[in-house]
């Protein structure tokens, strides 16, 4: 899909996707969940999805994903976060899209739902990433997770922020090979753009970094 198609369908269903914004925010609101130390989670949500804007075309195969791949950048932390199971994530889809559209997007806030475990690695171990590797559109929706994050832990100096960002450039090879299935389909791609907007964040100077030797954010 091009660009211009992709925004162009963009617009179309803007009222459907801004059904789904709200009803995502108000969903993360319920359980009165934060972002940072003060923003509504909803901030976090929508940086999420101003990635699939800007990025979408480069994954998104036909018209009738477009939808589906809003909805799991929106939904994407519900099960984890917001108290919802699988059947509630569907649920609450099939009142926005077709029947094959909400199984889509549900099976992508599925594979994005972190395994239970003690540790950030146990939560995010192979099994997890196996989930999103084998599910389509979940590889680009977790790289725009985490270039919301990665954007949001580089914009202010204080220290979460600035531990939180030495721990996304130190996961960031790691994190970047787990979720890429080097499919040919473009529904499970690692767009290289994208991967270039995390360096941005993460590396203070590039052409340093590349006079160097191999760097990860060539890689992909």
């Amino acid at each position: 899909m091009t660009k211009q198609e992709f925004e162009t369908c963009a617009e179309r269903y803007a009222d459907q996707i801004e059904r789904i914004r709200q009803s995502a925010h108000e969903l993360h609101q319920s359980v009165n969940q934060t972002y940072g130390d003060f923003l509504p989670y909803g901030y976090h949500l929508d940086m999420v999805v101003n990635g699939i804007r800007d990025f979408g075309y480069l994954v998104c195969a036909r018209e009738s994903d477009v939808l589906p791949l809003f909805f799991g950048g929106y939904y994407h932390d519900s099960i984890e976060d917001a108290r919802q199971t699988y059947n509630d994530v569907l649920g609450i889809a099939k009142t926005m899209l077709t029947e094959e559209q909400a199984v889509m997007a549900t099976e992508i806030v599925y594979a994005l739902t972190n395994d239970k475990g003690r540790t950030r690695a146990e939560r995010a171990g192979e099994a997890y990433y196996k989930g999103i590797r084998e599910t389509p559109y979940a590889p680009f929706v977790k790289l725009c997770d985490r270039l919301a994050n990665i954007t949001y832990s580089c914009s202010e100096v204080n220290g979460s922020n600035q531990r939180m960002k030495e721990v996304y450039k130190k996961e960031v090879p790691h994190f970047l090979s787990s979720i890429n299935p080097h499919s040919d389909d473009p529904r499970l791609a690692v767009p290289h753009q994208v991967v270039l907007k995390l360096a941005e964040c993460l590396i203070d100077d590039l052409e340093r970094e590349e006079k160097n030797g191999k760097v990860w954010w060539n890689e992909y």
